[in-house]
């Protein structure tokens, strides 16, 4: 909080001053999901419609939130997350840049459906180039559902982009107490309230509206990143498509998202993002044509290690370090807009 003496009161023949305290000024961009669903009953904490209630009734269900900051609402879309497409990413990136350069806004919250709440708060990391807090949050059951958890992730949310603590930490997702980096955080778990996880750790908790942190996170993120919306034109990414490593693979699936005109493909493989023998040859094939290779893996921890598995160098192929397939993805689309050099595409894998 900031304090600022706001006058001076003369009494009994001495000066007496006494304080009030400015609250920062936070805004919340609603985009629907579960945070904003409604269930047929009470009892309906996995069953309900996603992206049905408006910022306004959001934010007056938690009326607590304006002891904290002054707090405004904007309804930037109102749509079910896993139907989100590049055309409303960059929208919202572009509002939430807007907003954050003006300077009465101190942090913004983005409501949003955690089916791919990591990956718009990845985006946001690496393209709005401000260091106030941007906190994405969401809920797990909806609100009209007993013991809903969205209410409260509202007002922690609310308080971390009121705490100028946070300010040059990066992009936050907050969920059920715990402050995870955008970077590394990722659904875990699809019907619990502890759905959020991070392989190196959460940076942190808030609790009762205050905040505890336990560390920061390394990699180049927001106002560091080579990567800026305001340089990005129109409302789609170069595509970038993901296949899942299996055993007895169908190099079709490769073939048919180079056809579509896909520039990059995201090998999901096994253990260290491993490649089946026979597989090699096509994408090999599709790396002299110009289509980028990227070993990721569907294990949810560790890192995939170059050169390891499969000869990285030798192919040109890079490999996606400890980024999951879906923020691999994102990131590989960014990189395409600065290079096609699988060396530099490397390079960048390395520092975000």
């Amino acid at each position: 909080m900031k304090k600022t003496v706001t006058a001076l009161t003369l009494a009994l023949g001495m000066l007496i001053p006494f304080t009030t305290f400015a609250k920062n000024n936070v805004v919340v961009v609603a985009t629907g999901g579960t945070i904003a669903g409604a269930g047929a009953s009470s009892t309906n904490s996995a069953t309900y419609t996603a992206a049905k209630v408006p910022v306004d009734a959001l934010l007056n269900a938690v009326p607590q939130i304006q002891n904290l900051a002054n707090v405004t609402g904007v309804q930037a879309m109102q749509v079910a997350s896993e139907s989100i497409t590049d055309k409303e990413l960059l929208s919202l990136a572009r509002q939430v840049n807007d907003l954050l350069k003006k300077p009465d806004v101190n942090g913004v919250v983005i409501t949003h459906g955690t089916d791919t709440l990591e990956e718009t708060a990845f985006f946001l990391n690496l393209v709005v180039h401000s260091d106030k807090p941007i906190v994405v949050v969401g809920s797990m059951r909806p609100g009209t559902a007993l013991s809903a958890d969205g209410p409260l992730n509202l007002y922690s949310a609310v308080a971390l982009a009121a705490d100028d603590s946070a300010k040059g930490k990066g992009t936050f997702v907050l969920m059920n107490d715990d402050i995870f980096s955008a970077r590394d955080v990722t659904k875990a778990i699809n019907i619990h309230t502890n759905a959020f996880a991070s392989q190196w750790g959460a940076l942190g908790s808030l609790i009762e509206g205050k905040t505890y942190w336990f560390r920061n996170t390394s990699k180049r993120h927001n106002k560091n990143s080579e990567f800026n919306i305001e340089n990005i034109q129109g409302d789609s990414l170069p595509l970038v498509q993901i296949v899942y490593g299996s055993g007895n693979m169908l190099p079709d699936a490769y073939t048919a998202y180079a056809k579509a005109g896909a520039k990059a493909i995201i090998h999901a493989g096994t253990g260290n993002g491993s490649v089946a023998n026979y597989i090699v040859p096509t994408l090999n094939q599709l790396q002299q044509q110009g289509v980028q290779i990227i070993r990721s893996s569907r294990v949810p921890q560790g890192f995939v290690l170059r050169n390891a598995e499969q000869p990285d160098d030798k192919y040109g192929w890079v490999v996606a370090h400890d980024l999951n397939p879906q923020k691999a993805k994102l990131l590989a689309a960014l990189a395409l807009t600065k290079t096609k050099d699988a060396k530099e595409i490397q390079r960048i894998f390395w520092d975000y």
